[in-house]
């Protein structure tokens, strides 16, 4: 009784500490770029590389987990992967070169992406999934933030290698927790439902998440220059974007808080809606006090919300496979949002259109993910939404 009771309370602590390490460069990425430009010498279109080899190894670590996730002993893959993570960043600070340092953080991100699979599948199986994936964001977020505080004093100190180093000693103090993983992955346990309800219903489901991720990096992406454009001091600007880290974090710990409490429907709904809101705020060049409600506001409701939509994932998820499939697609959409962004400004720099765009988007997102939440006619509809 006492193992039971404690195991899950472990397999998070393990989700948390692995996923947050792992998806610590992408998070940190302002800090490293301007490193890799002073100290490498960088361009800025080597450093952009950088980053999405980075991102797109991250998100391509989830075809090969398609078949080794059910195969595989999850603690040895855990090890396996650390392992690969740990040497890839030690490597990773010898180097000084950028094809070696290019090779290198694509090896080491296709380790991370395998444990950022591993964790979001596991974290589907846990009893409270709302509150698992809130702890999910919220570990990220707060490793992010004193990333971003630390890394430049260092930097100055020990170099850009200080942060690889960082990371591969942060993931060894780590792997006692590997023993949380369970020995072979399971399903979630969900009512049946009829195959050709589950399709579409999986369909929407993904493509709800696609472009609440589309939108928000769209609007994440160019946040700043929006703030620049309407004339905002470069420095108020920059302390409104420290604070709302601040408030993504409580975000998350807000859906953390709430986790299965209150029907899910209406959390999905008020967040979104809330996201929409802050996007339209950003309209027609706005003057600070309007900027800064609208950006505080942003980050909270997008790590608000997001718990809920991976965890309206899970009751999806027949065969597992689904949250695996989740991290493609949320490299996939930070990957373009920012592209599709810069098509809808093209040389003149219209906001407006991309703020109009990423807010229908996100309406649209929002009606997806409802309609995956729809029950068949032949359930009671006493059964909670």
């Amino acid at each position: 009784m006492t193992f039971q009771s404690r195991q899950p309370l472990a397999l998070q602590a393990a989700i948390v500490v692995f996923a947050a390490i792992t998806s610590a460069v992408l998070l940190t990425a302002p800090a490293i770029a301007t490193r890799l430009a002073v100290e490498l010498g960088l361009t800025p279109e080597q450093i952009g590389n950088l980053f999405s080899i980075e991102l797109g190894a991250m998100s391509l670590a989830t075809l090969p987990s398609f078949w080794w996730l059910k195969r595989v002993d999850c603690r040895r893959a855990a090890l396996i992967a650390a392992l690969l993570f740990i040497a890839g960043n030690l490597a990773s600070a010898a180097t000084a070169s950028y094809l070696p340092l290019a090779a290198l953080r694509f090896v080491t991100a296709l380790a991370g992406g395998s444990l950022m699979v591993l964790c979001l599948s596991c974290a589907a199986t846990l009893p409270n999934p709302s509150r698992a994936y809130g702890f999910w964001v919220l570990g990220q977020l707060v490793l992010g933030a004193i990333g971003l505080s630390l890394l430049p004093r260092l930097f100055e100190a020990y170099g850009l290698g200080v942060v690889y180093l960082l990371l591969a000693t942060l993931t060894l103090l780590g792997l006692p927790l590997v023993r949380a993983f369970p020995a072979a992955h399971r399903a979630p346990e969900r009512p049946a439902r009829s195959g050709s309800a589950s399709r579409w219903k999986v369909a929407a489901a993904i493509l709800g998440l696609l472009g609440f991720y589309v939108a928000l990096s769209a609007v994440w992406t160019f946040i700043g220059a929006i703030g620049a454009q309407a004339g905002l001091n470069a420095q108020a600007s920059g302390d409104i974007l420290a604070i709302a880290t601040l408030m993504g974090i409580a975000g998350a710990g807000c859906a953390t808080l709430i986790g299965e409490r209150l029907p899910r429907t209406p959390l999905l709904c008020s967040g979104f809606g809330l996201m929409v809101a802050a996007t339209l705020l950003l309209l027609d060049q706005p003057q600070l006090a309007r900027f800064a409600v609208a950006v505080l506001l942003f980050k909270f409701t997008w790590t608000y919300v997001l718990p809920f939509i991976l965890a309206s994932l899970v009751e999806l998820d027949e065969s597992g496979r689904l949250m695996s499939l989740s991290n493609l697609v949320i490299g996939s959409g930070l990957a373009l949002g920012p592209a599709m962004a810069g098509r809808l400004l093209g040389d003149g720099g219209d906001f407006r259109s991309l703020l109009l765009a990423a807010g229908a988007l996100t309406t649209l997102s929002l009606l997806a993910t409802l309609g995956s939440r729809l029950r068949p006619a032949s359930l009671t509809t006493a059964q909670s939404l």
